[in-house]
């Protein structure tokens, strides 16, 4: 049996799995507590699916069966809960105090679970293709596109050359323009938008280096990116843009900078250090 946390097991391979498949990760994924306890009958009435498609799905995921299957669900859902009775979804009847506590451990579970999926071997190369670019696009759609811009914002306050393009037609004429010297920070919670779709392949023919943030490393942009950069936090298919997802990402941009910084702390020191003494003029 996978020692691997089940729903992190589950988001890596979830490009891989058929539709029916498909249906029955994200089910599993959205309600894990609740699907713990159903029976093998129970989970393909609930989602859609044949038995044989839920004992194939445990076999793919590398358990024995459904049996083994359920206990690693209800071990992931523990470790998700912490053991805290405030933890989980909040209810209309939930006090402020309760309701900020939900949240709190929801976005600190988030950092962890990133934490947990670091590679330090790629956030160092992340890195070092970052230091050697000379030109950084920072680009998204939708709530990646802030993450894109604060990105951009934190990497400019140290080093030259990061720049944020938003609109989705000037992303793929800014692609064009590349060179192998160049590269591109794409934040995607998906790693499968169109958007993104349209840019990777020309920013790999003009030879640029290509950074994918993203929950999902078996996705299709991720298979086209040099270096694929993973999350944590999953969101529930009415949590769009969630805070904890943005956080998770934030975490990573985090982290990547202070690997970028500590390699010459002095001469990001003295660029903060301009920047700072510019930006003081902006106070009144």
């Amino acid at each position: 049996m996978p020692e691997e946390n089940v729903f992190n097991l589950i988001t890596r391979e979830y490009y891989q799995l058929t539709a029916s498949e498909k249906k029955l990760a994200a089910f599993v994924v959205a309600n894990g507590q609740r699907s713990q306890a159903m029976s093998i009958s129970e989970l393909a009435a609930a989602c859609g699916v044949a038995e044989a498609t839920i004992s194939r799905f445990c076999r793919r995921m590398g358990y024995r069966g459904y049996s083994a299957f359920r206990l690693a669900i209800a071990a992931a859902t523990a470790a998700r809960a912490d053991s805290d009775p405030l933890s989980g979804d909040i209810q209309p009847e939930d006090s402020v105090p309760d309701l900020s506590s939900k949240l709190a451990n929801v976005e600190i579970e988030a950092i962890r679970e990133t934490q947990s999926l670091i590679r330090p071997e790629d956030i160092m190369a992340a890195a070092d293709l970052l230091l050697a670019a000379d030109k950084v696009l920072c680009m998204g759609q939708g709530g990646s596109m802030l993450l894109a811009k604060e990105a951009a914002h934190l990497f400019t306050t140290a080093f030259s050359g990061f720049f944020p393009v938003a609109d989705s037609h000037m992303q793929v004429i800014a692609a064009t323009n590349l060179t192998e010297r160049d590269a591109i920070l794409f934040f995607s919670y998906s790693g499968s938008t169109k958007e993104l779709m349209d840019v990777l392949p020309i920013a790999r023919r003009r030879g640029a280096r290509i950074i994918l943030v993203t929950r999902y490393p078996g996705s299709p942009g991720a298979a086209l990116a040099d270096l694929v950069l993973q999350c944590g936090s999953t969101e529930g298919p009415l949590q769009l843009g969630s805070v904890a997802a943005r956080i998770a990402q934030l975490y990573l941009i985090d982290v990547l900078f202070s690997e970028m910084c500590r390699r010459d702390l002095e001469t990001c020191r003295h660029h903060r250090e301009l920047v700072a003494d510019a930006l003081s003029e902006k106070h009144v």
